[in-house]
């Protein structure tokens, strides 16, 4: 069986910086993701809430912060259960700006975990959307 990886990478006219500050601090996250309350910190927990609702949506611990180049953490949202996945993010530059690649692994396997993928798999096209828009100042 093939390990359920979702890989997503976008390119953004922005410097490292600014990208890195829009995965990492609550004003930014809060724009095109989940809130979190604080910044996301090495080591620290990581807590996202909901923009509109206020409620927890994802858990985990902030495993690796490497400014502006890479960000590890751990994953968990309700559906998946007792399940933790990782998360990681790779700053790269390039010419006019910054390649970020995504890398969500440890995803539930199984038929049953399918529906799960799929929604996270289109969660993050969704979210990685609206980073680029108001990155670029598109509606």
């Amino acid at each position: 069986m093939t390990d359920a990886t979702l890989q997503k990478t976008i390119f953004l006219k922005a410097p490292r910086q600014m990208v890195w500050d829009y995965l990492t601090q609550p004003q930014h996250l809060a724009k095109w993701f989940h809130a979190p309350k604080t910044p996301m910190t090495e080591g620290e927990k990581l807590e996202m809430y909901g923009t509109t609702s206020g409620n927890l949506l994802i858990w985990g611990k902030v495993i690796k912060a490497d400014a502006p180049d890479y960000l590890e953490y751990t994953f968990t949202v309700g559906p998946m259960g007792d399940a933790v996945s990782t998360v990681k993010w790779t700053l790269s530059d390039v010419p006019g700006g910054t390649q970020l690649a995504l890398t969500h692994e440890g995803l539930p396997q199984g038929e049953a975990a399918f529906g799960l993928i799929l929604s996270l798999d289109n969660g993050w096209d969704e979210h990685l959307m609206r980073m680029r828009n108001d990155i670029h100042g598109e509606d």
